[in-house]
């Protein structure tokens, strides 16, 4: 293949994956060595960055993929939200998602403990967007499932990897941006604000969903822990931090903060 071939095939091939494309991917379709493919790519990024381009080619999640560039978010958010509901989160959910990011990976218990208030629900939501998933159980009596971010964690919030991670502070207006300015933190509603003993117990008794058993060994432990969410705080729903830069602090020290309104 010649290079003008070389290129027009990789730029078919990020535009025609669903997920970043990784290196490996990349040289093995167009059957080059890695070096080759690499520089390849460094010419297509480089192709892109002009501002008179709409879209360049970032490295995220381990690949790269096309995303908009900065200066064109307002109007492709319009447009998407024209198309379907963006993608909201509580304050608390968000809040939550910081201290797994940090932290990860961690079991219920460990992010009650920092947030000060019963996560349970909360999970149960992050696990339903598909922003963290399971990461196996801590060998400890109960053994309690672990929790940490998902690759779509990556691609939501355009990370490479977990290295790339900001400052809390600059996580909750990152946060902001990839979730839709203010209007990506949903409203909340009241909820008990104690920790449960039921959800920080015996995490490791679980049992599937009603319904067919997932194949996929992930899917299934995610399975389990919404049914082990399910039974330890079913009416929960997420509510707002009464004192938001007391959490962010405790979850940046490790420590418990004050109690919030709800999860």
């Amino acid at each position: 293949m010649t290079p003008q071939e070389i290129q027009a095939a990789l730029e078919a091939i990020i535009y025609a994956a669903d997920e970043p494309a990784t290196l490996d991917q990349i040289a093995k379709a167009l059957g080059v060595e890695k070096a080759e493919a690499r520089a390849a790519l460094d010419l297509l990024v480089a192709n892109y960055q002009p501002d008179d381009r709409g879209i360049e080619v970032r490295k995220v999640a381990g690949g790269w993929k096309f995303y908009t560039k900065a200066q064109h978010h307002d109007v492709v958010r319009k447009f998407i939200k024209s198309l379907q509901p963006p993608l909201r989160l509580t304050m608390p959910a968000l809040e939550t998602l910081a201290v797994i990011a940090y932290k990860q990976p961690a079991t219920i218990p460990e992010i009650n403990e920092i947030r000060g208030v019963n996560v349970g629900g909360v999970i149960k939501t992050l696990l339903e967007k598909r922003l963290i998933t399971t990461a196996g159980r801590k060998e400890v009596i109960g053994r309690p499932i672990l929790y940490r971010t998902s690759k779509q964690f990556l691609m939501r919030f355009g990370l490479f990897d977990l290295d790339e991670l900001p400052s809390l502070k600059e996580f909750e207006a990152l946060a902001q941006a990839a979730l839709g300015d203010d209007t990506g933190i949903a409203p909340t509603e009241p909820e008990d604000s104690s920790v449960a003993p039921a959800a920080s117990a015996d995490l490791g008794t679980g049992t599937e969903a009603a319904g067919s058993v997932p194949d996929d060994p992930i899917e299934a432990d995610v399975a389990a822990a919404a049914a082990e969410l399910h039974n330890a705080s079913a009416d929960k729903s997420e509510s707002t931090s009464s004192e938001t830069d007391s959490v962010r602090a405790a979850a940046a020290s490790g420590t418990k903060g004050p109690s919030d309104a709800g999860v």
